[in-house]
């Protein structure tokens, strides 16, 4: 793994880390790739249950590192070996690998640009409530190529989505929060711990039934409703035959927390 990112696992989280504070952590390919390994590592792992992105210094990210990426936007160079891709994009037409488990993102100080594409890719987001803001690609003279195009406007609703796409300002967390991008606010330097807890506290339920719940909230995304709700009682019927779904109603019984395997 590139120093540009730190993975570090904590019981069943996997926690990543934007490692280059100094160029306020803007991406360049080696963080890029190196998420895409990290959630894919985190995908593969039957140990991990979630994972958390989160950033070293003052601001998550300025956004890409146009001096290293524009050279392979302009040749189409994005080979990944197959990783999991972390904006959830199609590549040249090949099948797209996902993260297919839940990944919160902890954000502080300048989300710019690509960080705000990363996290509307991921699944929850915590923000302090001093964090600024930006898809400003337009003020640069090109566009946002990491899914903000579709996914704000989905999200936020196309005139909430329009006002910050095609202006490129600034907005904070109490407008990230109104138009759906931050599910929760923190006071500054309690975002991570808050992070940090939505995790722990999803690692603990079934992963198996985690799994399947973002996969077809995923295949209504990409499909539609009636292609999940087609989705739904076949795969149930597996989540519900495995040991796990057992130890759900044992416990429950029981009366006391159960002890999920993901099996």
């Amino acid at each position: 793994m590139t120093d540009d990112l730190i993975t570090e696992t904590t019981g069943h989280i996997l926690k990543i880390t934007l490692n280059r504070p100094d160029k306020s952590n803007a991406l360049n390919w080696n963080i890029i790739r190196g998420i895409g390994a990290a959630y894919t590592e985190l995908s593969d792992n039957p140990a991990l249950r979630c994972g958390v992105l989160c950033a070293n210094g003052r601001n998550f990210t300025g956004g890409l590192d146009l001096m290293d990426m524009a050279p392979r936007m302009a040749n189409n160079d994005f080979e990944d070996e197959g990783l999991a891709n972390p904006f959830r994009l199609d590549r040249d037409g090949a099948e797209l690998r996902e993260c297919t488990k839940p990944v919160v993102v902890a954000i502080h100080g300048r989300c710019y640009t690509a960080g705000i594409e990363l996290a509307l890719a991921a699944d929850i987001i915590v923000a302090a409530k001093d964090t600024i803001f930006a898809q400003s690609e337009v003020r640069r003279g090109i566009y946002p190529m990491g899914g903000a195009t579709f996914r704000m406007p989905e999200r936020f609703g196309w005139h909430n989505a329009m006002r910050y796409l095609l202006t490129g300002d600034d907005f904070d967390a109490t407008e990230a929060h109104r138009l759906g991008l931050v599910q929760e606010i923190t006071e500054p330097g309690e975002h991570l711990d808050r992070a940090m807890e939505i995790a722990e506290r999803i690692a603990k339920n079934a992963p198996l039934g985690v799994q399947a719940t973002i996969a077809n909230a995923r295949l209504a995304e990409k499909e539609g409703p009636l292609a999940a709700a087609r989705a739904l009682l076949p795969n149930f019927q597996k989540v519900a035959a495995s040991a796990d779904a057992q130890e759900g109603m044992m416990s429950m019984m029981q009366k006391r927390e159960p002890e999920f395997k993901g099996e």
